[in-house]
């Protein structure tokens, strides 16, 4: 996902720093969440949610570990709006599925036991980039669960949010 966002970046010229130092910052949490994201989702997420077996070890051993992260960065959008800064990048799109799901309640039900609402930062910029309307479009796409209105299993083009989510396609049959 890492590579597909800095190319799409690049080639759009969006969302990526031009100024050397943001551009790294925004490297880093980028690549901070290709590292990251794994123990989060195959770690704490299948053990805590998904696993046939509860290995009391293993959840206590990835929950400490979602809390590191989940603390690195709350510390971090305590300094600046943003991961790279003050402007939204790259970075944001890529870590924010993951960590602002999460802290939101939409993965795992583990909101409670991790005690998400302390990473006050990361909730804020979770819900900051959730009411943007391309976050809003992007989490309706492939969805298969929830409100129909919200579920647009295949997009092809841009006017299939107005036309092809699960709600009218069964309202047309």
């Amino acid at each position: 996902m890492g590579a597909i966002l800095l190319y799409l970046a690049e080639k759009f010229g969006a969302f990526l720093p031009k100024d050397p130092a943001t551009r790294a910052e925004c490297f880093s949490w980028l690549f901070w969440q290709m590292g990251a994201a794994p123990y989060l989702g195959g770690g704490f997420g299948h053990f805590y949610a998904y696993a046939p077996t509860k290995i009391e070890y293993a959840i206590n051993r990835f929950a400490m570990e979602a809390k590191r992260q989940l603390d690195v960065l709350d510390r971090r959008l305590a300094e600046s709006p943003y991961l790279a800064g003050r402007e939204y990048t790259i970075a944001d799109i890529a870590v924010w599925p993951w960590y602002g799901a999460l802290v939101k309640g939409q993965i795992y039900e583990a909101g409670e036991f991790l005690a998400v609402h302390e990473y006050k930062n990361v909730v804020r910029w979770a819900d900051e980039i959730a009411s943007r309307p391309a976050a809003k479009r992007g989490r309706m796409v492939n969805r298969s669960f929830g409100d129909p209105a919200e579920q647009l299993h295949e997009r092809h083009d841009a006017s299939d949010f107005e036309t092809k989510t699960q709600d009218k396609l069964q309202a047309a049959r």
